[in-house]
């Protein structure tokens, strides 16, 4: 089946808009694997979207427009939206003029699902969200925000949670052909250190742990991906969400995640973002084959003309890269 969006522009679109998409597209269509009906496969994939939220009508938003997103912004994420089967959305906002105009271009056939905003200072008034193709992934029933049992809260030690997470982990069941998986997102707070974090890591690994002890078949496929604000890579905060026994994507483990990272210098770059499940003896235990994952770099193929710096770039787009895995399912 054909992923690439059909021709929306305008005859008033500006002329670099309509080129930089042609890159997108060719760019994508590189990198991103084509989906399959036969021998099934399934792309999953997460992205916090910085500030997706309200949107500027018109092709490039100025210096004092806000937001800064324009369609032009809008147009590409749907492009690189469009190329996957779910992804979990983070930072979506309470305004969602971006998130509905998104739907609108992807078509009737895509669907989401979402959280309320977290209200108060640490939520930032985001909400959590999945976007997905309803040709090729289904909603399975299960929904569900992960609270803390209080048990918890009263423990004392380190790597501990000291309070309910700052924005809920959302949880939500979906099947694709003959696979159903359970999808975990959220996006840790960041605070002033590293440490304000490192509660809300360990608590999660431990939840989905929890999780996956009480469910007597792996069929579940437990994935939990998001923004998990861990600076690099084998630090204390990676260390804090492996140490349950999850293992991230190995495709993933030397690529930059923001557009702020230095290419070529994992030890220089952020490891926020993550897309992990459990393992036992080296072996994942999903009933799913993991094929390839990677991330996309957008950079090269949007505002080529409009010398933004990469600050700028940002917010009419993203700050982060998306990032994604490729399984075979099946027929």
């Amino acid at each position: 089946m054909s992923e690439a969006l059909p021709d929306l522009a305008l005859p008033t679109t500006p002329a670099a808009v309509r080129n930089d998409m042609a890159s997108l597209r060719a760019a994508l269509d590189t990198v991103i694997p084509h989906k399959r009906d036969t021998l099934r496969n399934l792309l999953i994939a997460t992205w916090n979207i910085r500030e997706f939220s309200g949107l500027s009508e018109k092709w490039l938003a100025s210096g004092t427009d806000s937001p800064k997103r324009d369609w032009h912004g809008l147009w590409a994420i749907t492009e690189i939206v469009s190329r996957f089967d779910v992804i979990a959305v983070q930072e979506a906002g309470g305004n969602l003029k971006s998130l509905r105009t998104l739907m609108k271009t992807l078509g009737p056939a895509w669907n989401f699902i979402m959280t309320d905003i977290t209200t108060g200072d640490a939520g930032g008034g985001e909400r959590l969200a999945y976007v997905f193709d309803t040709r090729r992934a289904q909603l399975s029933g299960l929904a569900c925000e992960l609270v803390v049992p209080p048990e918890w809260l009263a423990e004392t030690g380190p790597n501990v949670l000291r309070q309910q997470f700052a924005r809920t982990p959302y949880a939500v069941g979906f099947r694709s052909g003959p696979a159903t998986f359970v999808l975990t997102t959220l996006h840790v707070i960041y605070g002033n250190t590293s440490q304000d974090r490192i509660g809300e890591v360990a608590g999660v690994a431990r939840w989905m742990q929890d999780w996956a002890r009480r469910t007597t078949q792996w069929e579940q496929n437990f994935i939990v991906l998001g923004d998990f604000n861990i600076d690099r890579r084998d630090d204390p905060l990676y260390q804090a969400f492996v140490a349950r026994g999850l293992v991230v994507a190995p495709q993933h483990r030397d690529l930059p995640r923001t557009i702020f990272d230095r290419d070529g210098q994992p030890d220089k770059s952020s490891f926020y973002d993550q897309i992990a499940w459990f393992s036992q003896a080296n072996k994942p235990l999903l009933n799913m084959t993991l094929k390839a994952g990677g991330n996309f770099d957008f950079r090269p193929h949007v505002y080529r003309t409009a010398g933004l710096t990469t600050q700028q770039l940002s917010f009419r787009l993203s700050d982060h890269y998306p990032l994604w895995v490729e399984f075979e399912t099946g027929a």
